[in-house]
Order: structure tokens, then C-alpha cells, then sequence
């Protein structure tokens, strides 16, 4: 069969890549779906269910008719909910009517910050390694990513003066994730204080993907770069419930930045989704607008004591070291000396042991010679993983 066509397609898109998280993790799902068993520790999707509270929101607007399109921004009382939630744990006060755009998560909330902000050939500074979506994204607008080392030697921070460096007269934005994606670091105040200077000498807009920010662990702190003096009117925050509630398959989260670029994003919303799932909404209220509810809370004193585990007891392989992250919940996890490549250590695995993870390598540059390690599975997941990843090495 002929698979070429007549036409040609974009070029943005065909020379882009995949995403190497959602790919390997729809492979392992293909695989289980035909039989095999696989330990799948590739995308960061936890091992427990949406809590119980925020189903029941949920399915009562359901219930109640609640299923037909809300404004483009997100209801009022969604809106309203997150600025609860800002005022609560972030210590930022924030308009619910004019600063708030409810989102279908952070990667929508990304492309409409980029679409609000960038020009054809402009600029965006991106960590090395970073989350594997944002050079692409970036690259199907129009923008160029460039990327800035984050070496393990500085504890995977940047080096100021790399980062200066890297900034030209294109240069639009920064876009940083903190807990960091994937190697587990926390930018302290001070941390981001430097980005913050160098942002404001050089008018920049910083876009915080904040995905993580409730798995901070040990006596690590989250703070949110909005509330630095100067930065609240040059910061895109993007928030979301997909790993904090176990709520991946919702798609829910929202972006907090100033009045004129919520509107731009308002404009760009009814264009192209028109609004996100009102249901949806109706249950991350009950998320957002309330503090934790002790079975969520118990869910995160189980992830970091499941992350401390499996990243102690990966370290403990001869040939492999992986630290305890700051927050988040990955394994960055240096194979470096077993010579061989990260694709073909991931690929190697899968298919010798059936455990699915994500190599380094797709995150950047400075990503090659490591896999990311997804922790927070189930103790028989995690406990026959490790079993099995210490057999592969020991082998090779």
C-alpha cells in the first residue's frame, strides 16, 4: 500500500518529535491490552485513584444537568475557587473575574501562553533537560527554544551567567518548572530571585509550569515567582490538578497572570476549545477551593515515602545513582557507567524484562545518560521493578 500523499504537510509539525513519555506509555498500555504483564513506570500518572470527594462533585453536576458550555474563561465558581486556592497556599491575591483562565491543564495552558506572547522567530530560554513538551510546543508556534544547561554539578540549577548569556535581543520569555521535571529540584527564593533580576533587566516574561508544586518533600519549600517583588505582572503561572489529585484523565488546571494577558488567552479560548469541560470544572472546584481532604493528604505521605524507597533502593544497584528528588515524583537516575545509551537502556528493558521507562535523552541534551524513573506505583509494582531493573544491569 501507498502511504505517500500528494500534498505536503507542515513542517513544524513532521520534523517535530513524539513525546517520549506519552509514547512508551501508550505502548505499555498496548502491551497489557494484549496479555503481557508490564511495569510501567514511564509517564507520571500515580498508582491511586481521583479521591473519592472530588468524583462525587463531579458526577452530582452531572447529575444536575451541568453539561452544557461555560464561559470561555471557566465558570465563576471554578475561577473563584482557584483564587481561594492562590490565596490559601501561594499567598497571592488574584482576581478571579480578570487574572484567572481556567485551562485543560497545564500543556493547553502552555500553548495559549506561548500564542499570547510570542511573535514568528521570537525567543524562549528552556531548562536542559526539560519537560518534553515544551521545545515542541514552542516550535508548532513559530518560537525557538533555546535550551540552558541545568548541571548536576550546580545541583541541576542555572548558572547565572548561562543564563545571561543566553538571552538576545529575540529573547520573549523563560519557561522553568519547579519542582523540576524530571531531575526532582526545587528552585529555593534565592534561586529564584537571580531568574527574577534577569528577567526584569532584560523585560522578559517568565512562565512557571507549577504542575508539582504540592510534592516538596523534606525541608524543601515551594514559592511562587509572582509573589517577588516586581515579577507579578511578567509571570504566567500554570497550575493543575493532573499529579497532585491522581486527576491525569481530567485535564483540569488553570493559568493566574495579569489582566491583560488573561484577556488575550480569553480571545484565543473561544477560538479553539470555546471552554473546558463544565463537569469537569464543577469537580476540580472541590479540589482547589477547599484545603486538602485527609485522604489527599494521605496520598502525598505515601508518595514520598514510596519516592524515598524506590530512588534508595535504585541506587543501590551497582552501576546506577539516583538521589531522592527535592519534590516531584521521578528517579533521575544516572546509568552513565554502564556504557550504554539511554534510548537503547529504555528499549533494551522493556523488552527483556517488561518495564517501561522514560530515557533521558528525550528531555535534552544534558539528559543523555539517564532514564526517568515514575515512583509512585503500587509497593508490588515498585518492589518486582526494582528486581527487575537490578537483573538488567547486573547482565549488561
Amino acid at each position: 500500500m501507498n502511504n505517500s500523499i500528494p500534498y505536503p504537510l507542515s513542517d513544524r509539525v513532521t520534523s517535530s518529535l513524539r513525546s517520549s513519555t506519552v509514547s512508551i506509555a501508550d505502548k505499555a498500555k498496548s502491551l497489557k491490552e494484549s496479555g503481557q504483564r508490564v511495569f510501567d513506570f514511564s509517564a507520571g500518572r500515580a498508582f491511586e485513584p481521583t479521591p473519592q470527594y472530588v468524583i462525587d462533585a463531579m458526577v452530582q453536576a452531572v447529575q444536575k444537568g451541568d453539561t452544557h458550555q461555560t464561559m470561555a474563561k471557566g465558570t465563576t465558581k471554578y475561577r473563584e475557587a482557584c483564587a481561594r486556592k492562590l490565596v490559601r497556599e501561594n499567598n497571592i491575591n488574584a482576581d478571579p473575574e480578570t487574572e484567572i483562565v481556567a485551562t485543560m491543564g497545564v500543556k493547553q495552558g502552555l500553548t495559549i501562553s506561548l500564542l499570547a506572547i510570542l511573535n514568528p522567530g521570537d525567543e524562549v530560554i528552556v531548562e536542559d533537560p526539560c519537560f518534553v513538551s515544551y521545545k515542541q510546543t514552542i516550535q508548532y508556534l513559530g518560537g525557538v527554544a533555546v535550551p540552558i544547561p541545568l548541571r548536576p554539578e550546580n545541583n541541576y540549577r542555572w548558572d547565572t551567567e548561562e543564563l545571561r548569556n543566553g538571552i538576545t535581543e529575540k529573547t520573549k520569555a523563560i519557561i522553568l518548572c519547579s519542582p523540576h521535571n524530571p531531575t526532582g529540584g526545587v528552585h529555593s527564593k534565592e534561586d529564584l530571585e537571580r531568574i527574577a533580576n534577569i528577567a526584569i533587566e532584560n523585560n522578559l516574561i517568565v512562565i512557571t509550569d507549577e504542575v508539582y508544586e504540592r510534592m516538596v518533600w523534606e525541608n524543601n519549600q515551594h514559592t511562587n515567582l509572582a509573589t517577588l517583588p516586581g515579577m507579578k505582572d511578567r509571570t504566567i503561572t500554570l497550575m493543575s490538578l493532573t499529579k497532585s489529585f491522581a486527576m491525569g484523565g481530567w485535564r483540569i488546571g488553570f493559568v493566574y497572570a495579569n489582566a491583560k494577558i488573561i484577556t488575550q488567552m480569553e480571545k484565543l479560548q473561544q477560538h479553539l476549545i470555546t471552554c473546558v469541560n463544565s463537569f469537569v470544572q464543577a469537580g476540580a472546584c472541590a479540589a482547589f477551593g477547599e484545603p486538602p481532604q485527609q485522604e489527599v493528604l494521605e496520598y502525598w505521605k505515601d508518595w514520598e515515602a514510596k519516592v524515598k524507597y524506590f530512588t534508595s533502593s535504585i541506587d543501590a544497584i551497582d552501576g546506577l545513582h539516583c538521589k531522592m528528588p527535592e519534590g516531584g515524583f521521578y528517579g533521575w537516575t544516572d546509568i552513565s557507567s554502564l556504557g550504554i545509551s539511554s534510548e537503547d537502556f529504555v528499549n533494551q528493558l522493556l523488552e527483556e524484562e517488561q518495564v517501561a521507562l522514560i530515557h533521558g535523552a528525550s528531555f535534552g541534551e544534558m539528559g543523555k545518560g539517564y532514564v526517568r524513573i515514575t515512583c509512585v506505583k503500587s509497593y508490588e509494582e515498585i518492589n518486582e521493578g526494582i528486581k527487575r531493573i537490578e537483573r538488567f544491569v547486573k547482565r549488561h
